[in-house]
């Protein structure tokens, strides 16, 4: 199932941990709309603009995956309305592209420089709401003897 012309509902599902224990990582109808939204709205404009492939390196997560990985439990993955993007798969442009790309053009609600350094982000978390509301956050994300943190920017 296509939810834009360039993402496909298989990309955003896809997860090897969810294979590797059995979880079954479908949306509901719900999902799949949020599912559609932010791919209109975040992805395909992306891809448009660079005119490269954009890699997903995780998009939608179900309530047991989510668990199973250690995510946030209110992580916007587990409703359909967060992409994690990684330019790196394919080398054509960078994450920061992305990032600064998204900040400056499109309507978004939160995203996170996730990791990487001042230059480069080792992925790119963005969310989008649907139903509106967008809250242009930008955290970033950091690591240091006591854990996982995320910093508003």
């Amino acid at each position: 199932m296509k939810l834009s012309r360039n993402l496909t509902l298989k990309e955003v599902v896809k997860s090897n941990t969810a294979t590797r224990l059995g979880i079954d990582n479908n949306p509901d109808d719900w999902g799949i709309e949020n599912l559609r939204a932010i791919a209109e709205n975040i992805f395909q404009p992306i891809r448009d603009h660079f005119g490269v492939p954009i890699g997903v390196s995780s998009g939608y997560r179900g309530k047991d995956l989510n668990k199973a990985i250690g995510g946030s439990k209110y992580s916007q993955h587990m409703t359909g309305e967060a992409l994690d993007l990684d330019a790196d798969m394919y080398g054509k442009i960078t994450n920061a592209d992305i990032f600064k790309f998204v900040k400056n053009n499109l309507h978004w609600d939160q995203m996170i420089w996730e990791f990487g350094d001042d230059e480069e982000p080792n992925w790119v978390h963005i969310s989008y709401k649907p139903s509106g509301g967008n809250r242009k956050q930008i955290k970033r994300a950091y690591r240091d003897s006591k854990g996982v943190h995320y910093k508003v920017v």
